[in-house]
């Protein structure tokens, strides 16, 4: 797998995965259990805030150059199946974009999205809060604990190309 592209993926990748690990661990390990703690409307304005400021940081193109990165880290270990390394890049590809992208996209997007729609002064949006802090986390302890494994199996690819 010793290839310029191929490495060129990997360390990418590696220091991607890392950046994004970082972040997703961040929010898991207190950031939301801090957002909790204060009053709900003042929590949700904290979040959506997050929420926008974002999509609009050096997080995005980060987001998606590591998810295509991953995918072809993928491709590649798929079709160089046997070579050192390509199982572990090909698994690290498919966990990253799975359990980072995909889990992004159809969990924590969506959510996000429903309480940038919640007035937070009402009942009904501090339920919402509730739920959304519950499972929003959850779905980010996935995306942490993916963005971790994969630089994990990155590494290992690396080192056995």
């Amino acid at each position: 797998m010793a290839d310029s592209v191929t490495m060129v993926l990997l360390w990418f990748s590696i220091v991607a995965c890392g950046l994004v690990a970082g972040l997703y661990f961040t929010f898991s390990a207190f950031a939301m259990r801090a957002l909790a703690r204060i009053d709900v409307p003042a929590g949700i304005a904290a979040m959506n805030s997050i929420n926008v400021e974002i999509q609009r940081s050096l997080f995005m193109p980060l987001f998606v150059g590591s998810s295509l990165s991953s995918l072809a880290l993928a491709v590649i270990g798929l079709l160089r199946w046997g070579v050192p390394g390509a199982a572990a890049a090909m698994a690290g590809g498919l966990i990253y974009f799975a359990g980072m992208f995909v889990v992004t996209m159809v969990c924590n997007v969506p959510r996000n999205s429903a309480l940038a729609k919640s007035n937070p002064a009402s009942a009904a949006d501090a339920a919402l809060w509730a739920l959304y802090l519950r499972e929003w986390t959850f779905w980010n302890h996935v995306r942490t604990l993916a963005s971790t494994a994969a630089l994990v199996l990155f590494v290992i690819a690396l080192i056995a190309g």
